[in-house]
C-alpha cells in the first residue's frame, strides 16, 4: 500500500488574516510525498532535510484520510519540499495536499479531475481535486498550524492558477488560470503562521476588503500590491523591496505572514528587479506559476 504525489507552492495576492477572504497563486516548486500504510494502526512521519521538524501536520493528514476512506492502517509518511519552510511560500499546504493525495493513492481512492460544464450531472467516483484539499485544511486546523484554515493557499497548490476564498467557509469564490513569471526574495529569518498577530492584521481590514474587490475583478496585480504594503506594515515587514519592485512588476506583496516577498510580470523586468534584490542578504531565485496544480506520481 504504497503512495506517491507532489503538490506545489504558492505565493500570495491576499492574506486571509483580516477578513477570512484570501487569494493565492501556484508557482513552480513543489513538496513530494511518499507513504507506505500497514496494518499497525499508528502513523510516523518524517521531513528530509530537517529531522526535527515538526510532523504533526503530515501526520494528521493521514489519519483523515484513513478515516474517510481506510481501515484503520497506519503507515509512514515522508516528504521532500523545494518549498523553503516558514518563509510565506506555503509550504505547510504544499505537504499536506501531496500527503493527502499519496495516502489516496496507497488506499487506491479515485481522484477527480474538476468538474465541467459538460458533465452529465452524475458525481464522479472518488473524491474531487478540491474536497481532497479540504482534508487537508481540516488536518491543518488540528494540527494548529494555521489561523484561518489557508484554504486559499490549499487551493492554489493543489488546483494550480490562482485562487480566491473564503476561508471560513472553505468556499471557492474564483479561480483562474494565470501564466506568470515569478520573482522571489526570502531572507534568512523564519515567521511561522501559527504566530502571526492577528490583532494587528485585523486592522488593515478595510485594504484587505479592497484588495478582494480587486482580486475578484481580476486586478491580481494591483491587488497584490495593496496587500503586501498593508500587511507589510501591519507584520512588521520593510516595504523597501516592494518599491524597489513597482516600476518593474505587474505586481508584489509579502507572501503569506512573510518573510519572503514574490514579484509576477515579464521576466525581464523582473531581471532588473532581481539585480536589486540580490544585493540583500537572503535568497533571489525566480520560478514561474503553474496551472496544473498537484499531481499523483505513483
Amino acid at each position: 500500500m504504497y503512495g506517491e504525489a507532489a503538490a506545489l507552492g504558492a505565493g500570495t495576492v491576499l492574506n486571509a488574516l483580516a477578513t477570512g477572504v484570501g487569494s493565492a497563486f501556484a508557482i513552480d516548486a513543489e513538496t513530494t510525498a511518499r507513504i507506505e500504510l500497514d496494518d499497525t494502526g499508528d502513523v510516523t512521519g518524517d521531513i528530509a532535510g530537517a529531522p526535527d521538524g515538526d510532523t504533526r501536520l503530515i501526520r494528521r493528514c493521514v489519519e483523515r484520510v484513513v478515516e474517510r476512506f481506510g481501515d484503520g492502517q497506519g503507515g509512514h509518511v515522508r516528504t521532500e519540499s523545494e518549498v523553503p519552510m516558514a518563509a510565506g511560500l506555503k509550504s505547510s499546504s504544499a505537504a499536506a495536499n501531496a500527503t493527502v493525495l499519496a495516502t489516496l493513492s496507497a488506499l487506491d481512492v479515485t481522484v477527480a479531475e474538476p468538474r465541467s460544464s459538460e458533465d452529465d450531472g452524475e458525481e464522479p467516483d472518488g473524491i474531487g481535486r478540491e474536497e481532497a484539499c479540504r482534508i487537508g485544511v481540516r488536518a491543518a486546523r488540528d494540527a494548529g498550524v494555521t489561523v484561518t484554515g489557508a484554504f486559499d493557499d490549499a487551493s492554489a497548490s493543489m488546483l494550480g492558477g490562482v485562487t480566491v476564498t473564503d476561508n471560513e467557509a472553505d468556499d471557492l469564490l474564483a479561480r483562474e488560470a494565470v501564466e506568470w513569471d515569478v520573482l522571489v526574495w526570502t531572507p534568512a529569518e523564519r515567521a511561522f503562521s501559527a504566530d502571526a498577530d492577528v490583532e494587528r492584521c485585523a486592522r488593515v481590514a478595510p485594504m484587505a476588503r479592497l484588495v478582494a474587490d480587486l482580486a475578484l475583478d481580476g486586478r491580481y496585480g494591483a491587488a497584490m500590491t495593496v496587500n503586501g504594503l498593508a500587511f507589510s506594515a501591519a507584520l512588521g515587514f520593510p516595504t523597501d523591496p516592494a518599491v524597489e519592485a513597482m516600476p518593474h512588476a505587474a505586481g508584489v506583496s509579502l507572501s503569506g505572514t512573510g518573510p519572503s516577498v514574490v514579484a509576477v510580470g515579464e521576466r525581464a523586468e523582473l531581471e532588473r528587479v532581481r539585480e536589486r534584490w540580490s544585493q540583500r542578504e537572503g535568497d533571489t531565485w525566480m520560478t514561474t506559476t503553474r496551472t496544473d496544480g498537484a499531481r499523483v506520481i505513483e
